[in-house]
């Protein structure tokens, strides 16, 4: 019972099952699917109580049925041998009464449980501990339930664990596979997640014990080396993974077997998924996808192109259905489409339309018209490029937006208040856990982090792609022109200079900026906590890099200001986060910080505006 468990090799669903499994090899057992008269009269002549073999009771193993029933009993037997325990009496009684309860079923149905479904094997196991205990017909012990359980997964390939209700995952891992090599297991993705920041997994807690041993049991392995790609693959699609739990420990399991090396990382859900081009003829639909499998561009501008051009091909269904590929327009179809989107109004030409609310009906931006065309003119321009379609058009003329629409569209910095700002900045630096939601295990990001991301923002004078894209050692110190240690005994905190390096950026490569001290200190101090992390790639250079903002093996998400900094500074400031100029963003921040540097006492030249926001526009002051 307690040998070293032996590799597992899946079992199929239905009567022939794979062999070996577990240790037993099932292709020794006669696995007719019916009982015959003999083995039903010899089931009835024992019962329940001498089907559960006690010798308390009396039982004799050496009575004419039992003689009947070897078919039936050696397979029960021989899995109850390689189940992993102490071998305890209570726990050999366990067995001895999961079997009967097997056995009693089997006659109950008249079919042996090489026949049964998983439906039927849920019938015995019971939707939870309550119900089992309830059907048995002696006060069974809570041992007997897993026992069941077990006898299901390795003679019936049972796995739907999900509609068994609660039991412990883990004990079963270890019933099957044996306790050690389970806590092996479970101890090394413990010990990888733990170093990358993952709560619960550094000490603190227990590493998820009960998903990650189903894990385990869905993939009848034990063994980290066979969690491939395509058994993560299988997992997801498991019935019983689905809820929101089971995917995010899903997630971060393969994350830690990524990171040695047996399987691709895992596809963070919700990154650049793509649906279907409804409502869009077939033909025209290839050739978006087309473009958008050969265009370099950024997936995201890619995906809006591909967006946009849907739009396009919606409202060529509608108006002009013979035009069906780009090859066919002409300047003619170029001017309706010039005259469609300036007419057009929000909710037109979209499949999904439940998240427009209010602003259904509405005429759509001057700027968005603009970008329209742009996406327009980009697409055609391409496909005449790469000598997909003849040149029957120039896309720059015949795609372009009319002076009366560009007229309407200039910089909108949005400048945030003075004092509303000076409020934001005194919640900034006055920040405590307490200020952000959190669950019954805390707020999801360590406060250093959280405090060092906000600081930047109100300082830095950043795009939030640019914050969370910031690289480990970006703070350097220097006085009088040299590099010196941030804390120099020798080196007055007024005296140092701290400088940032802003990584490559929307208009222009890396550089580097002076910052307030403040600043550098929190990051510092962030950096100085910061769990190790697998180096992440950049998603503007493809780099590999050491991402500063990183904890769980992933970069902090780019809408992280917008959707919980600003509101957690606005509440704390009592401040609403609306305005006379609209909601408070991240972007907002740069405008203000332009403005307040181009007005002060000493101010700023637009050109070192320019080189401090790398964006020399006197719109945006």
């Amino acid at each position: 019972m307690n040998g070293a468990p032996l590799r597992l090799v899946a079992a199929d669903r239905d009567t022939t099952i794979s062999a070996p499994s577990f240790g037993l090899n099932l292709d020794r057992y006669s696995r007719r699917l019916s009982l015959s008269s003999v083995e039903i009269a010899a089931l009835a002549a024992l019962g329940i109580e001498g089907l559960r073999r006690s010798r308390a009771r009396g039982a004799d193993r050496d009575e004419a049925p039992w003689a009947a029933l070897t078919r039936l009993v050696r397979p029960l037997d021989d899995a109850l041998a390689v189940l992993n325990h102490s071998g305890s009496p209570q726990h050999l009684r366990a067995g001895a009464d999961a079997a009967a309860l097997v056995l009693a079923r089997s006659a109950q149905v008249e079919r042996s449980w090489w026949a049964w479904t998983p439906a039927d094997w849920r019938e015995l196991i019971g939707g939870d501990a309550t119900a089992f205990r309830t059907a048995v017909a002696w006060p069974a012990s809570t041992t007997v339930r897993p026992f069941v359980i077990a006898l299901a997964y390795l003679l019936g390939g049972f796995d739907d664990f999900h509609q068994i209700g609660m039991f412990d995952r883990l004990y079963l891992a270890g019933l099957v596979f044996g306790p050690e090599t389970v806590r092996d297991t479970l101890a090394n993705v413990a010990s990888l997640l733990g170093s990358w920041g993952y709560r619960g997994h550094d000490g603190t807690g227990k590493p998820l014990p009960g998903a990650f041993s189903q894990f385990l049991l869905i993939n009848r392995s034990p063994l980290i080396t066979d969690l491939t790609t395509e058994a993560f693959a299988r997992l997801r699609g498991h019935p019983s993974l689905l809820t929101h739990h089971h995917r995010q420990a899903l997630f971060g399991l393969q994350r830690a077997v990524a990171a040695a090396g047996h399987c691709d990382p895992p596809v963070r859900f919700g990154s650049y998924h793509m649906e279907e081009l409804n409502g869009v003829d077939p033909e025209w639909a290839r050739w978006v996808e087309r473009w958008h499998a050969t265009s370099t561009l950024t997936p995201r501008v890619r995906s809006i192109v591909r967006c946009i051009m849907a739009k396009a091909g919606r409202w060529l269904a509608a108006e002009h259905p013979d035009i069906t590929e780009p090859g066919q327009w002409d300047r003619a179809i170029c001017a309706a489409w010039v005259a469609a989107v300036d007419r057009m109004r929000v909710g037109d030409y979209i499949w999904r339309t439940n998240a427009l609310g209010s602003r259904a009906g509405t005429p759509i931006a001057p700027r968005t018209k603009v970008h329209h065309l742009t996406t327009s003119r980009m697409f055609f321009r391409d496909c005449q490029e790469w000598e997909w379609i003849p040149r029957r058009f120039d896309p720059t003329k015949a795609l372009a937006a009319s002076r009366s629409v560009t007229a309407l569209i200039g910089t909108d910095p949005r400048v945030i208040a003075d004092d509303v700002w000076a409020k934001l900045l005194w919640a900034g630096l006055n920040l405590v856990p307490d200020d952000f939601p959190a669950s019954s295990a805390g707020s999801y990001y360590p406060m250093e982090l959280v405090r060092a991301v906000t600081l930047t923002w109100l300082f830095a004078g950043l795009r939030s792609d640019e914050v969370v894209r910031l690289r480990v050692g970006c703070v350097r110190w220097q006085h009088d022109g040299l590099p010196v240690r941030p804390d120099a005994v020798d080196v007055l905190a007024d005296d140092a200079v701290c400088l940032l390096d802003i990584p490559v950026h929307k208009t222009g490569t890396a550089f580097t900026k002076p910052v307030d001290p403040l600043l550098g200190q929190a990051i510092e101090a962030w950096q100085a906590l910061r769990p190790a992390q697998p180096k992440a790639v950049d998603r503007k250079t493809g780099d590999a890099v050491d991402m500063l903002f990183s904890v769980r093996a992933h970069p902090v998400a780019r809408n992280y200001i917008n959707r919980t900094i600003i509101p957690a500074l606005c509440r704390k400031a009592g401040v609403p986060d609306t305005d006379v100029r609209g909601k408070i963003t991240s972007h907002r921040a740069r405008s203000t910080i332009a403005s307040q540097l181009y007005n002060a006492k000493e101010p700023m030249t637009l050109f070192e505006l320019g080189a401090a926001l790398v964006r020399v526009s006197i719109g945006w002051v």
